[in-house]
């Protein structure tokens, strides 16, 4: 590692940066402020900003600052697969360092001219996600939820029934609870060939976080690019990324943006969003990410600057109604799922996720009129104890359904509750997949 200059005086402390007086430094160039990784975050005239990943405790007006003459980087190739690395793509697993060719994290994203449009099924496995907001290769999409609700299971869930080449899991402020539920899942059901992990945990510092989604999608692109490999990227949780950004943001006395986020909020997500992409060799990056939410606050920057950025959305809600967790159909949205429904899967997919949502809001509206009191009709009735069962077999995250399997259930849950009038279907389905049940 080449050392270009020391430095021994620093001018000022905070508790996430420091700043020296030095000359010939690159932005984003890394450092050692003592013996803590640091990087450069801003260059006014000589006085160099840098972000300080461990903290700055400890760290004086006299520690030795040294820049590395480098960017952060990341060791690709073959034997990442099945490994778990810290921050700086460091192994944390008591395997062997990696041998591969450096890479540097954070490069540009994808030329949009050398894009194809996303044309390859993306199947989770969860039947919420499958029939009414069906993902697609090269898609970038969140999963919005309240903290208390279990998305880094539904994430796991993800990660092991996907079908894709690769899994790449980047895990921003995991509990030690949730860092070894992954590890001992993955473990235990076989899968670690198909998987990378990059991980911070609460024990680590907040501003190690920032270094997380470039680690995994620097992997990712290794494999997607150079391997034509469908990569599916993990990301979980961006809110806790923003408030990194936040905290060095802060630190620099940058004057805040909305709900204290920086200014640069849109752009530092985009960033990373826009890593994904189909690639014309074959290649792809699918990108889904948690973003947990303030008491369900939507508007709250970090979702609100999201949405604008992604694809559509995947909301996690509680069903009072049958006690599950669920892929709410109403506030959920891929907004390129009609470029596989049909084509990619069954032919009657649009037919029946337009039926079993329009049919789930009769059983809303339904329940409506229940709570103010107002008598049901035998339709309504029938409605309601369809939108229990839809809940429980279809739009549960523990339900795990191949394509085929996800339309046939839904199609039994047609027959047995409505006639083939009600459900607005066309006729040439009807004949195929409408059974009702022998009186």
């Amino acid at each position: 590692m080449e050392v270009r200059k020391h430095y021994s005086r620093i001018k000022n402390i905070t508790k996430a940066t420091c700043t020296v007086q030095a000359d010939g430094v690159g932005n984003e160039e890394l450092a050692l402020v003592g013996d803590r990784l640091a990087q450069v975050v801003k260059i006014v005239g000589q006085d160099v900003t840098l972000q300080v990943f461990g903290g700055t405790e400890g760290i004086f007006t006299n520690s030795a600052t040294t820049f590395l003459g480098q960017f952060p980087s990341l060791r690709v190739g073959e034997d990442l697969a099945g490994r778990f690395f810290n921050a700086y793509g460091e192994p944390i697993d008591n395997g062997p360092s990696l041998t591969g060719p450096l890479r540097e994290i954070g490069g540009p994203t994808v030329n949009p001219v050398r894009r194809l449009q996303p044309f390859q099924l993306i199947a989770t496995g969860i039947a919420g996600i499958d029939l009414n907001n069906t993902l697609v290769a090269g898609q970038k999409i969140p999963f919005f939820a309240d903290a208390d609700q279990p998305y880094n299971e539904v994430m796991a869930m993800v990660a092991l029934r996907a079908k894709t080449d690769k899994i790449i899991l980047g895990g921003m402020g995991l509990t030690n609870d949730d860092y070894l539920y992954f590890k001992q899942l993955f473990e235990g059901e076989g899968v670690l060939d198909k998987i990378v992990c990059f991980i911070n945990t609460t024990s680590d510092a907040p501003v190690q976080r920032l270094l997380i989604p470039d680690m995994a999608l620097t992997a990712a692109e290794y494999f997607a690019v150079e391997h034509q490999q469908s990569v599916l990227v993990l990301l979980t949780d961006m809110t806790l990324f923003a408030d990194a950004l936040s905290i060095v943001s802060n630190r620099m006395d940058q004057i805040p943006s909305k709900d204290s986020m920086p200014g640069s909020l849109y752009s530092d997500l985009a960033r990373i969003y826009e890593k994904a992409a189909q690639f014309p060799d074959g290649g792809s990056i699918t990108i889904i990410a948690v973003t947990t939410l303030s008491e369900g606050d939507i508007t709250h920057a970090i979702p609100d600057n999201t949405g604008y950025i992604t694809e559509g959305q995947l909301f996690l809600r509680k069903d009072s109604e049958v006690g599950k967790v669920i892929v709410d159909p109403f506030r959920s949205l891929s907004r390129l799922k009609q470029l596989v429904i049909g084509k990619k899967t069954r032919e009657d997919h649009p037919q029946v996720m337009n039926a079993a949502v329009r049919l789930y809001a009769d059983a809303a509206n339904a329940r409506t009129k229940l709570d103010n009191g107002f008598d049901l009709t035998e339709y309504d009735e029938r409605t309601l104890r369809f939108a229990r069962a839809y809940s429980t077999l279809i739009l549960s995250v523990d339900v795990n359904l191949d394509t085929e399997a996800m339309l046939n259930q839904t199609w039994d849950l047609f027959s047995e509750h409505f006639s083939r009038e009600e459900l607005g279907i066309k006729e040439q389905f009807l004949d195929r997949f409408y059974h009702p049940p022998v009186a």
